[in-house]
């Protein structure tokens, strides 16, 4: 006999849970955040009061909650053999396997909107942020900006072709995610080098101004990254 669900305990967690199987039908919109009120007892007053955005707060809750489980699965992993290249192609696999591909296409249409492209920009940051920091990130100067800046085109561009891809257990997607990380290592090595170059050298006063930029303090919620 399988096991009854246990329905989350936090009221917005119900509510999210209560709009996922519209989600596919009618988006993350005003009749899916209407339907998830009416499944769920809450009164429209009460929903409004947890989600004053409606579905689309709840778009962002479904978002961190991946995130969420994706730290978790990599925390979960023994990383120590692995390359870090191929590390960071783990994380975007865990990230995507822990999302339902409709609700995702929904959500990318939603983000896509003028109004809320800001919101889907700073999720896709928490996203590589978060992949960064499981995979236990130091950097706290400019580094710490340009490597999730890199991670979070990589990724999104990985979400697009996820999307579309059929091919047998998404093997086009692993090696799309190979192709994209190889790009961003090139990046890193011609940081380094042009570091090295005399033309680097001949700017290395006025690139300590980049020494000046710290990154944000983490949040107090952040998982401890793994080392190794």
């Amino acid at each position: 006999m399988s096991k009854p669900k246990t329905e989350p305990a936090d009221p917005r967690a119900r509510l999210l849970a209560a709009a996922l199987p519209h989600v596919a039908f009618d988006g993350w919109g005003e009749a899916t955040f209407l339907a998830a009120t009416a499944d769920t007892g809450l009164t429209a007053a009460g929903a409004r009061v947890l989600c004053p955005r409606g579905a689309l707060d709840l778009a962002c809750d479904y978002h961190r909650a991946g995130d969420r489980a994706m730290r978790d699965a990599l925390l979960a992993e023994d990383l120590g053999a692995l390359r870090f290249r191929d590390r960071v192609a783990m994380a975007i696999r865990h990230r995507l396997s822990v999302t339902d591909r409709e609700v995702v296409r929904r959500g990318v249409a939603l983000f896509a909107l003028p109004q809320h492209a800001l919101t889907g920009s700073r999720l896709l940051w928490e996203t590589a942020d978060a992949i960064w920091t499981a995979l236990g990130d130091t950097s706290r100067d400019v580094n710490w900006y340009t490597k999730r800046l890199t991670l979070s085109a990589v990724y999104s561009a990985t979400v697009l072709y996820w999307l579309g891809d059929d091919s047998e257990g998404q093997s086009a997607t692993a090696a799309f995610i190979d192709r994209r990380i190889e790009d961003v290592m090139r990046f890193e090595k011609a940081k380094t080098n042009f570091r090295a170059s005399p033309w680097g050298k001949m700017l290395a006063g006025p690139m300590k101004l980049l020494d000046s930029i710290n990154a944000p303090a983490p949040a107090p919620d952040d998982l401890p990254g793994r080392k190794g």
